[in-house]
């Protein structure tokens, strides 16, 4: 996982070779960090690191459909090479049949065999997929496979 010295050396380079994105999209990143480093008191293990970049990249999300809506294409586009910039940090999102087949490996390992028993699996599910795929996806995903025929 990216470290926090690792985004600063990347906003020094981006500061030396001029690249305005880069540096306030970092800027904005390491702000997040700190913010949550203050509220946790300490310093951020991975989770903590994904999930501030996964805030942001929602952040980036909902400023890409507000602007869509009113109409700014300039701040659209702006948001989306942030989003952009901000994905590049996050794990590679598992595909369709990767996440399949770690739900059928959690349902196996538990022997649930009923929709009732989708907590069991999930509670095994979701620290493995954590960060690479979405937990609704998953939750429709395992109820599906629960749910006899």
């Amino acid at each position: 996982m990216i470290t926090k010295e690792t985004l600063e050396t990347s906003l020094k380079d981006a500061i030396r070779s001029g690249d305005a994105l880069r540096k306030r999209t970092l800027r904005m990143i390491l702000a997040a960090i700190k913010l949550a480093e203050v509220e946790r008191r300490g310093p951020l293990d991975d989770a903590g690191m994904l999930g501030v970049f996964q805030r942001e990249a929602k952040t980036r999300h909902e400023t890409i459909a507000d602007a869509e809506r009113a109409g700014r294409d300039d701040l659209a586009a702006a948001a989306k090479a942030e989003l952009a910039l901000v994905e590049s940090y996050l794990p590679r999102p598992l595909t369709t049949e990767e996440l399949e087949a770690l739900a059928r490996q959690a349902i196996t390992e538990v022997g649930a065999s009923a929709p009732g028993e989708m907590g069991k699996v999930m509670r095994v599910l979701i620290p493995q997929v954590q960060g690479r795929a979405d937990g609704k996806a998953v939750s429709d995903l395992v109820r599906r496979l629960l749910t006899p025929p």
